[in-house]
């Protein structure tokens, strides 16, 4: 049991371990909040500064400027202390995003092979198409010559041929003797 982590609540909350930046913001803000705080309390402090600077106050702008000089030392004390207070919560946060990141390269190789081996499918699906293709075709190539392959069809084709000839044309001559006769005229 060494090994495994101990099961949490969040396991079933995608939510949960996939943050966009908004909820990053907000969850940091949840975690540290006297970093924000200090950062609101230098911000004050410059601007009561600002202030009684514009009204002549030279007693009031010393004491604003040690204010802030205090809330930036409180605000550098908070950085520090919640970054060794959440150490260990970044680095399984690190560790999980980690594995996120290993889960969806694993996912995509899975479907580039996938995809593959369906491509090599389709390759030999076709190349067994293709060689089937040529077999008929050896197959034609090696039946003898003298065998008709219908009679009905021989006789159709004789029955045809003397329709397809225009009366005036002679047999023999094809395309370039009928051109010529349309040039010309038939001779």
């Amino acid at each position: 049991m060494g090994d495994k982590p101990l099961p949490s609540s969040f396991d079933d909350n995608p939510d949960f371990f996939q943050d966009n930046p908004w909820k990053k913001l907000g969850r940091r803000l949840k975690e540290e909040p006297l970093v924000p705080l200090g950062i609101g309390a230098t911000c004050y402090a410059l601007f009561r500064a600002y202030r009684s600077m514009k009204m002549g106050d030279s007693v009031q702008v010393n004491r604003m400027f040690r204010a802030r000089i205090y809330a930036q030392a409180f605000t550098l004390l908070a950085v520090c202390a919640g970054s060794v207070y959440y150490k260990t919560e970044r680095d399984q946060r690190k560790q999980l995003e980690k594995a996120m990141d290993l889960k969806k390269q694993q996912t995509k190789r899975d479907a580039w092979l996938k995809e593959l081996e369906i491509r090599d499918q389709e390759d030999k699906d076709w190349q067994s198409r293709h060689a089937a293709i040529e077999q008929a075709a050896k197959g034609a190539e090696l039946k003898p010559l003298g065998t008709d392959p219908a009679p009905e069809t021989a006789e159709r084709d004789q029955a045809e041929e003397p329709a397809a000839k225009e009366p005036g044309e002679g047999s023999g001559g094809g395309v370039l003797s009928a051109v010529k006769n349309l040039t010309w005229g038939s001779k």
